[in-house]
């Protein structure tokens, strides 16, 4: 079975209609959809009645992970799926793509799916997770994935120990990606499973800097052996400081930064350097 965990506000009522019927009406597959209402008020209803959704509505936002934790444990799927809830399937295919291919590579943990611009505009580099992106369409091993645009085994998410909750947004796929590739497991971006989402930019969240930054340090701090964590740190910090160059990103930037030092990250499991060398060949190292 696949679980499609889809995380909303509420506040997304026709989007998330075409979210969850893209997922319900993928083709010989069982689909179940848990429908996560994050901090949605308790008279809040799903748009689509049926009865392979089951909805769940939190008193309060977990943030990102902490939501997406709470779907995986309400699912029953070996086979999960986050979806975000003004994104769609455009093939009613996919579920039977991604069955095939985790049943033909036991060692395959997460597929990270290419993101496509409903209107036909031309995708974000961000949503293809490696370095040489020029290419959407091309499918390659990576080390990270999309959060709202991918598949996994429960296996993988459980041996990751799921997403970090206390980081609340950015950062958390990659936290759950290295625990997984350190557990033996693979990650794909997969060009031919395809996910719709108008473009938008992260930075149209008013705490994306401070959350960029401090999730950063944790990161860090929670999976990379010290010497490359203080690498990666040190490269990070001086890439954004050469990219935004505004003070009005880099204040709120640098105080999330000292935030991610300041405050405890949560359980500290290093990767073992020849999980980073496996990176390394995969075509990202872990200082970048």
């Amino acid at each position: 079975m696949l679980s499609v965990v889809v995380l909303t506000m509420g506040n997304r009522p026709v989007e998330l209609d075409r979210s969850i019927r893209s997922a319900l009406n993928q083709k010989d597959v069982d689909v179940e959809v848990i429908l996560v209402g994050n901090g949605v008020r308790g008279d809040w209803e799903s748009p689509v009645d049926d009865a392979r959704v089951k909805t769940y509505l939190l008193p309060e936002n977990l943030g990102i992970p902490g939501g997406r934790n709470k779907g995986v444990e309400f699912s029953a799927g070996e086979l999960i799926l986050f979806l975000d809830d003004d994104g769609y399937y455009p093939s009613l295919e996919l579920g039977k793509r991604l069955e095939g291919m985790f049943a033909a590579d036991p060692a395959l943990g997460i597929v990270s799916f290419q993101v496509k611009d409903p209107e036909g505009g031309p995708g974000q580099r961000r949503h293809v997770p490696r370095l040489r992106s020029g290419d959407p369409d091309r499918s390659s091993p990576v080390t990270t994935f999309l959060g709202g645009a991918c598949a996994m085994r429960r296996t993988a998410f459980d041996a990751a120990g799921g997403l970090p909750a206390d980081f609340f947004y950015a950062h958390e796929e990659t936290d759950l990606a290295w625990r997984a590739l350190d557990a033996g497991f693979t990650i794909v971006y997969d060009a031919g499973s395809v996910m719709c989402h108008p473009a938008v930019l992260p930075t149209r969240h008013a705490m994306f800097y401070r959350y960029n930054a401090r999730n950063r340090v944790w990161l860090a701090k929670r999976n990379l052996p010290w010497p490359i964590a203080l690498t990666y740190i040190a490269v990070w910090m001086t890439l954004t400081v050469l990219r935004e160059r505004r003070p009005a990103a880099l204040k709120p930037w640098f105080q999330g930064f000292a935030e991610g030092w300041r405050t405890p990250s949560g359980d500290r499991r290093p990767i073992k350097y020849r999980t980073a060398w496996r990176m390394t060949r995969t075509g990202r190292p872990p200082i970048i």
